[in-house]
């Protein structure tokens, strides 16, 4: 059993001077004497330096009421009851399916469902999922924030409009902006899927806007004919975001709190996974190291893996190369110091984090004029070797891929599922809870007539397939097995409980935030592509 043993070496462990290793990412939390002011400090996978603390978070965060705040309490328990397991774990489910009226131009995608679950507090993940209205297709993305969530949070409320905008015709970007000078309704760019939750930050959607509209206006400047392709849009939105993020920080604002938002923004950073389906044409733009993935069934009725992003960060030999050519050979043996981005950041693409990307000057300029950097826990720190900045890219990796009727689904994930089950793992349990669903839903044809009997035989139908106690979120159940799985890959619920109730102080060792999106897509519409085009 884990209980007693586990969850005890945990609490133990907790209340002492500890060191954990996990996955070759190093974590320590120091409690020099407990009589005094205690004083902690976590190298979590993210960043060595001084962090940003986002005081202005006012984020959605899943249920606490059966987590601890701290291991220093007297009364610490990992009890939780089936009911109440549930509760944390579907808290941040999201499910929609798509309604396609028109028969002539039916969506690929089925429907998707997303969920996610937070080890920080608040939770540094975000995600996004949106319908485009003035060009076709869907987008779905995930971001992975450090250092707080500023940054993440800024991310997922704009870059799915930025990649919208690249995409659209000049006609359309011309009846935009004639709308917006004559100071006329604009018509909506995205229809955002959004969890009731989720939220924004309204105090500077105005400056988003303004922002967003510099952009669409420089897109006209351009002049380009047909316009942006595809992976040209993607690669564009990210770096224009990320541009305007370190420029928001180095402009006046209009009052404090934008000032203080805009400091966390670019100071904090955030990874980013972002799909995009049209028809039969999926492309994946990827900074950092979220990850997407095909469940792919084969004809035999096996199921195999296709991945479409890969992880920048100092295992990928790709990205080593990269930053070699970007820097001088003097610099070769300082780029990665145990395993970090100049000892510092494990991913090596990313949005914000300003201090691996700005001169050393600028970044003392900006600091020195803030007056509430450092009521923000945000410092300047120059690490060892900081010679020819930028050293970090928001720049994507896209690739592309055409659907087959064999391509099932598609998940993006933050990294904390990653760490916890490989991509053969995940795919097979999308797989199998997809069997299960299939086996478990009661047969709906209704006799004639109908009579009460029948319908007593149909509800016992459903209470003995035991459908409420499979999760119909395909990302819950994931969640649930990447953090409550046994060595033999099945869940166990002391264990499950033991991870859900560790303390805000603890939680971070043993897993990070978790975010899931899972898309399901259409294949009678795929293999329809496919036998109109032949």
């Amino acid at each position: 059993m884990m209980s007693r043993t586990v969850s005890s070496w945990i609490l133990s462990s907790a209340r002492n001077s500890i060191v954990l290793q996990r996955k070759g990412r190093l974590y320590s939390i120091c409690i020099p004497n407990r009589q005094k002011i205690k004083w902690k400090l976590v190298f979590s996978k993210r960043l060595l330096y001084p962090a940003a603390s986002c005081s202005l978070d006012n984020v959605f965060s899943l249920k606490k009421a059966f987590r601890h705040t701290s291991t220093e309490e007297e009364q610490f328990s990992f009890q939780l009851s089936p009911s109440q397991i549930n509760d944390i774990l579907r808290a941040g489910e999201l499910s929609h399916k798509i309604l396609d009226l028109n028969s002539k131009n039916t969506n690929s995608v089925l429907r998707f469902e997303s969920n996610q679950l937070a080890s920080n507090t608040p939770i540094e993940d975000r995600r996004s999922a949106a319908t485009c209205l003035q060009t076709r297709g869907m987008m779905f993305g995930v971001f992975d924030g450090h250092a707080g969530s500023a940054c993440a949070q800024a991310v997922s409320e704009r870059l799915l409009h930025y990649i919208a905008v690249s995409l659209m015709s000049r006609q359309a970007l011309e009846e935009i902006e004639l709308a917006v000078e004559c100071m006329k309704p604009v018509m909506p760019i995205l229809q955002l899927h959004k969890h009731p939750n989720d939220v924004e930050y309204r105090e500077i959607t105005s400056q988003y806007f303004e922002n967003l509209r510099v952009y669409w206006q420089h897109l006209l400047d351009l002049d380009i004919e047909p316009g942006f392709s595809l992976e040209e849009a993607m690669v564009s939105a990210f770096k224009r975001l990320d541009s305007d993020i370190s420029l928001e920080v180095q402009a006046p604002q209009e009052n404090e709190l934008m000032r203080n938002l805009a400091l966390q923004v670019a100071f904090s950073g955030a990874t980013a996974c972002v799909a995009h389906v049209d028809g039969v044409h999926l492309h994946v733009a990827n900074a950092g190291d979220c990850r997407a993935i095909l469940g792919v069934r084969e004809e035999d009725g096996t199921w195999s893996t296709l991945p479409l992003t890969r992880d920048h960060n100092a295992f990928d030999e790709f990205e080593i190369r990269r930053l070699k050519r970007e820097h001088p050979r003097s610099e070769e043996k300082t780029l990665f110091v145990n395993d970090r981005l100049l000892g510092i950041l494990m991913p090596s693409r990313a949005f914000g984090d300003v201090q691996l990307k700005w001169s050393k000057e600028l970044q003392h300029s900006v600091l020195e004029n803030s007056c509430d950097a450092e009521a923000l826990n945000i410092y300047q720190y120059v690490p060892p070797n900081y010679h020819t900045p930028p050293y970090l890219t928001a720049e994507p990796e896209v690739t592309y891929h055409k659907l087959r009727g064999k391509d099932k689904f598609l998940i993006i994930a933050s990294d904390g599922l990653w760490e916890m089950l490989s991509n053969e793992q995940v795919v097979k349990l999308v797989a199998g809870h997809l069997t299960e669903l299939n086996e478990q839903k009661p047969q709906l044809a209704f006799e004639k007539p109908v009579n009460l009997g029948y319908m007593h035989n149909l509800l016992l139908q459903r209470k003995n397939g035991g459908i409420a106690s499979l999760d119909q979120n395909i990302a819950t159940h994931l969640i649930r097995h990447a953090i409550g799985d046994n060595e033999y890959g099945e869940v166990d619920q002391e264990k499950l409980a033991a991870m859900l109730t560790l303390p805000e102080d603890l939680a971070r060792m043993y897993r990070d935030d978790i975010t899931v999106t899972v898309v399901y897509f259409n294949s009678e519409t795929i293999e329809n592509y496919y036998r109109n085009n032949e």
